[in-house]
């Protein structure tokens, strides 16, 4: 796919990275080990045996990755502060060489006149506070609100937007409901309810951020998809109407309605969570913008073995299907249905099996991904979505959870034996369509 797609002047571009998979540093300068420490060293978690002490060392070479942006000219960085290095345990007492990274990253990234967008929780969760239930225990919503203050109130004038969660499904769903990520448990009812203490948390973080008069735009980053039928029948449309109901209704409808989906409740029975009185009240605090993460859309087969999509663009090295109309249909159904801030797609992008050939890295289908997912959602703004700016994931190779490093989302390749970055043809690609985009500004010299 050859297709540019002009975007306006004001369209924030970026790119994405979180804290576990690329910081290292684990346990430097006072940080605190996190749920994601504990679950990276019990052998059997993650799939190559490997864990997140050094990752891309981006703890000591944050400068040289900044670097690697301005190259790129991006507008906007999209990172993620990690709890336990700025709060060891969760609660008490904060660490002040923690901040002092996070201060010395924004102050390169404002050399550069590159926006920093912060994500207070991607995933890593204190292992102090999960010793004490984690985010089963509702009072960790109210940690998280005290994390989120002191967060504003240092940073909150250097950051263009703080997401409090991102993608709290998986935090719910694959930490609590099928014990694939931290801290492992399987169990629906747990992980239904640590979705409605994830969603508490967001609320009181947003009030507490704004009394502390954070100017900082406020917002949460859902992972979000359609949810088709394989085919007409019955039973495979009531499978889609209750995943979508489930996964997407169930984050959003608390956020803008200030209730849970019926379908959704009435589909968990007597798993439905514990709401307190003026939860929803808490929950539906306003925000200035929603992150919308895509990668794919959920295919629903009441057959056994279930129906595969056809997959007509191939999969990713992840075995996710590409489908790009899926992020239009995803974000006209949304507008159809709620009253939507502005959005950002805060991350889109594809594993590929990256090799080096001849000391580069051809990943010309991730080229074709970002493309044909850009025209889409251009799609959707040209229809009336107000889509505000898009965040590539990722910069780096990372570490991919219980994928471990065998998973490469990077534009850009990292040797983790080495750690010598280099650029792929997509970060050559992206840095020249970035030039199309905006001809009067040139990318910073890396």
């Amino acid at each position: 796919m050859t297709d540019f797609t002009q975007f306006p002047p004001s369209f924030t571009w970026g790119v994405a990275t979180s804290a576990f998979q690329i910081e290292g540093g684990a346990a430097d300068d006072g940080k605190g080990p996190s749920i994601w420490d504990t679950f990276s060293h019990t052998p059997g978690k993650v799939i190559d045996g490997s864990n997140g002490d050094v990752a891309c060392d981006h703890y000591h070479r944050y400068p040289e990755d900044v670097a690697i942006m301005a190259g790129l000219g991006v507008d906007a960085y999209r990172f993620s502060i990690a709890w336990s290095r700025v709060q060891p345990t969760g609660k008490g007492a904060w660490n002040e060489a923690g901040f002092a990274f996070y201060d010395r990253l924004l102050s390169e990234l404002e050399a550069k006149g590159i926006a920093a967008h912060a994500t207070l929780y991607h995933w890593d969760l204190p292992q102090g506070l999960q010793d004490d239930g984690g985010w089963l225990n509702r009072d960790t919503a109210y940690r998280f609100a005290d994390y989120a203050a002191e967060v504003a109130r240092r940073f909150g004038s250097r950051l263009k937007t703080i997401a409090t969660h991102n993608e709290p499904w998986c935090t719910a769903n694959l930490g609590y409901g099928n014990a694939q990520f931290a801290p492992g448990v399987a169990d629906l009812k747990q992980s239904i309810q640590v979705s409605h203490h994830l969603l508490l948390s967001h609320g009181l973080a947003m009030q507490a951020m704004r009394a502390v008069g954070s100017p900082a735009k406020l917002g949460i980053v859902l992972n979000q998809w359609t949810a088709d039928p394989a085919t007409d029948s019955a039973a495979d449309k009531a499978m889609a109407e209750f995943e979508y109901a489930r996964s997407v209704q169930w984050f959003m409808d608390p956020i803008f309605k200030g209730k849970y989906p019926e379908l959704a409740l009435k589909g968990h029975g007597d798993n439905a969570p514990v709401i307190h009185e003026n939860d929803f009240k808490d929950i539906q605090h306003k925000i200035d913008f929603l992150g919308v993460n895509y990668y794919f859309r959920a295919y629903c087969s009441a057959e056994t073995p279930p129906r595969q999509p056809e997959a007509k663009l191939g999969t990713t090295d992840m075995g996710w299907e590409i489908f790009p109309d899926g992020l239009t249909e995803l974000l006209l159904k949304l507008k159809a249905e709620y009253e939507l801030p502005p959005i950002y797609i805060t991350e889109n992008g594809m594993a590929n099996p990256d090799v080096i050939v001849d000391g580069e890295i051809p990943d010309e289908a991730r080229i074709d991904f970002v493309q044909r997912h850009l025209k889409a959602l251009n799609d959707a703004r040209l229809q009336g979505v107000d889509i505000q700016g898009y965040f590539l994931w990722s910069l780096l190779d990372n570490f991919e959870w219980n994928s471990g490093y065998a998973k490469r989302f990077g534009i850009v390749h990292v040797d983790y034996a080495t750690q010598k970055r280099t650029l792929k043809h997509s970060a050559h690609w992206y840095r020249e369509y970035l030039l199309k985009q905006r001809p009067q500004r040139t990318a910073h010299a890396a």
